[in-house]
């Protein structure tokens, strides 16, 4: 490595963020990335460890050290080489991915990680504003063309490895425009869609077809997941028109809350919330929006996307929001010898969680179980809750612990359960015990489902997952696909 004490000498530095009072005005992304200066040191904090952990703790197996010595060295043109040679969109993961890589640093057993999550971020960018970031097209046209369901990170990894392998690809997404979950889900604060659309744009450069308002099968009328799909594809068709199919589809079913009153007005999913939320800051029109101005928000579900709902919310101008976590609440440093490098049970507090705080809004409770619905005159008025606790092994009610929390908008925030079933079903693939496409990933199985050249990846085939999930998926898919229509494959995994 470039400073081999580096990790001695140097701290670890965060990336900024605008003042709370002016990102809570807009949608923008108000992250302040790494200076080149800022970004070097952090790369010579890299410690030569001899087994970069870091690399199996992606799932993508990000190059990292690599990486981090060329940003030290100022080599960015080969910064950007190395980090796209795992990585087709490190302009995502350097904003949204949680960075497994870096619970799994070896600094991290006693210290502070490496910011490697930063360094992507400055990397790409800098990628970008100097024009290194251009298309592929592929020399040489094989002839066969592959449908791909699903414009989320999974499908369009997939469709850039695929199309640079020479395949005609062709992508079917529901939605008016692609990203899946990336545009329609992770707010625009969080990353801007413009990330999205400038890749779009080099896809299509390299031969990629984009079909948007597209639904594949029979989209479930009850389906309370937000489409704009205006005309549909059978399985049949596709299967008759190309070579292979590839079902990348996100695992959209929201887990829901069975519970007395669910059915009051002002209960939502939060999958009903952010992408009327996503569309309407592009100029888009969404009748009846949900909105949260003035309200007592409740977000039941402590994870990544009742944070966003937090967020959303308090933008919205909301009167308090308060969100609810099942789960005891974790430690706030984790134990690291017992859990690195793996990822570790801690408690996290995201930007959202920060600037609601600042401005007395936010309350967050743990250990806490929703019971009941209350309403009156068929809306949602508050809850009636009771506090939990582990009992051999079990989450039990804590008896006298019963409470009344006042709402005027409830956020459903608990996880995804599956993908939509109807696009499984029409294509007949077999689905496991959790109901996603079974398709094994080992050399033998190599993504395939149940149906004569049907393959699955990301949330399709394994279930709710991370964005870096997605991608990886995505072009193990695609060196699958492409060794089956063409008998061998010299894409990487």
């Amino acid at each position: 490595m470039g400073k081999v004490t580096g990790f001695l000498e140097f701290e670890r530095l965060e990336e900024g963020y605008e003042p709370v009072e002016k990102r809570l005005k807009s949608y923008k992304e108000f992250v302040i990335g790494l200076t080149p200066e800022q970004a070097k040191v952090q790369g010579a904090r890299c410690m030569d460890c001899g087994t970069p952990f870091c690399n199996n703790g992606c799932p993508v197996n990000n190059i990292i050290p690599d990486f981090n010595d060329l940003v030290y060295k100022q080599d960015w043109r080969n910064a950007i080489t190395v980090l796209h040679s795992t990585n087709n969109f490190p302009e995502f993961t350097g904003r949204i991915c949680p960075a497994p890589c870096e619970a799994a640093c070896v600094i991290n057993v006693n210290g502070d990680a490496v910011g490697i999550k930063s360094i992507e971020h400055a990397i790409i960018d800098r990628a970008w504003d100097e024009g290194w970031v251009v298309p592929q097209p592929a020399e040489v046209k094989t002839g066969k063309k592959v449908a791909i369901v699903g414009g989320g990170p999974a499908g369009l990894a997939a469709a850039q490895q695929l199309a640079r392998a020479g395949h005609a690809v062709t992508v079917f997404e529901k939605n008016d425009k692609v990203g899946g979950l990336l545009r329609y889900g992770i707010p625009d604060f969080k990353m801007d869609k413009g990330h999205i659309d400038r890749r779009m744009k080099q896809l299509e450069a390299e031969g990629v077809v984009f079909r948007t308002n597209v639904v594949v099968g029979e989209w479930p009328k009850d389906s309370k997941v937000t489409n704009w799909a205006k005309e549909s594809v059978s399985a049949e068709q596709l299967k008759a028109e190309f070579d292979a199919v590839l079902l990348t589809g996100g695992a959209e079913q929201s887990r829901d809350l069975p519970i007395p009153g669910r059915d009051l007005a002002g209960i939502h999913f939060a999958m009903e919330l952010l992408p009327q939320q996503n569309r309407v800051n592009h100029g888009g029109k969404v009748k009846d929006a949900i909105r949260a101005d003035g309200k007592h928000v409740i977000v039941i579900g402590g994870g990544d996307t009742g944070s966003d709902c937090v967020g959303t919310s308090t933008r919205h101008g909301a009167a308090s929001v308060t969100q609810f976590e099942v789960m005891p609440q974790p430690p706030e440093q984790e134990d690291k010898p017992l859990t690195w490098p793996y990822w570790p049970l801690k408690l996290r507090t995201s930007s959202s969680h920060d600037e609601s705080a600042e401005r007395g809004l936010l309350k967050r409770e743990f250990a806490i179980s929703t019971k009941e619905f209350l309403g009156e005159k068929g809306k949602i008025t508050g809850l009636k809750t009771v506090r939990v606790e582990f009992k051999d092994g079990k989450l039990v009610e804590v008896p006298g612990s019963e409470q009344v929390h006042k709402a005027d908008l409830v956020l459903l925030a608990m996880g995804f359960t599956n993908p939509v079933t109807s696009v499984l079903e029409s294509f007949g693939v077999a689905k496991d015990v959790r109901g996603n496409a079974k398709a094994s990933t080992d050399a033998d199985g190599g993504y395939k489902t149940s149906v004569a050249k049907v393959f699955a990846a990301g949330d399709m085939r394994r279930g709710q997952s991370l964005v870096v999930w997605a991608i990886r998926e995505g072009r193990q898919a695609a060196r699958a696909v492409d060794e089956f229509l063409m008998g061998t494959t010299t894409l990487p995994r």
